[in-house]
């Protein structure tokens, strides 16, 4: 694993743009189609497992939630098809600032970019360890635990 492999996953922030389930070339949206496809025609035994099993009296909506997983198309917070639903400004400021994470910026830890709250403090911790450890060992870490 190299830096331009850890910066094609790695958003300034530190979050993994590569394991978000937004992500077009992600495992999330890999896995969604692969269980779809697997599924098949697996709607004729739905009214038969629902005499078994109540939940399968929502298979539909499980459908949909697939489907849409299977359909994710953001290319990561440093690409022009960004499709973050977070309003956040460090994709734009680490563009102008010229920095690929924000620990590098000589004003590190600013206050524009997440003033306060649980994003402020992640934001905080992952550019914190990525300064102590460097961004490759700090995504080596982050791929042994969920996303989410």
């Amino acid at each position: 694993m190299n830096c331009d492999t850890v910066l094609k996953c790695l958003a300034a922030c530190g979050l993994d743009c590569s394991r978000c389930a937004e992500y077009k070339e992600g495992e999330i949206k890999h896995h969604a189609a692969k269980l779809l496809e697997l599924l098949g025609n697996y709607s004729r035994m739905v009214p038969i497992k629902a005499t078994q099993h109540q939940e399968f009296n929502h298979y539909q909506e499980f459908v949909q939630i697939l489907q849409c997983f299977s359909t994710a198309g953001c290319s990561g917070c440093r690409s022009n098809e960004c499709l973050c639903p977070v309003n956040c400004e460090v994709k734009t400021c680490r563009k102008e600032i010229g920095v690929d994470y924000c620990f590098q910026c000589s004003k590190y830890p600013c206050n524009q970019t997440f003033p306060t709250g649980s994003l402020r403090e992640r934001w905080l911790k992952n550019n914190n360890r990525m300064k102590d450890i460097g961004p490759v060992e700090f995504y080596k870490e982050q791929l042994k635990l969920p996303r989410y």
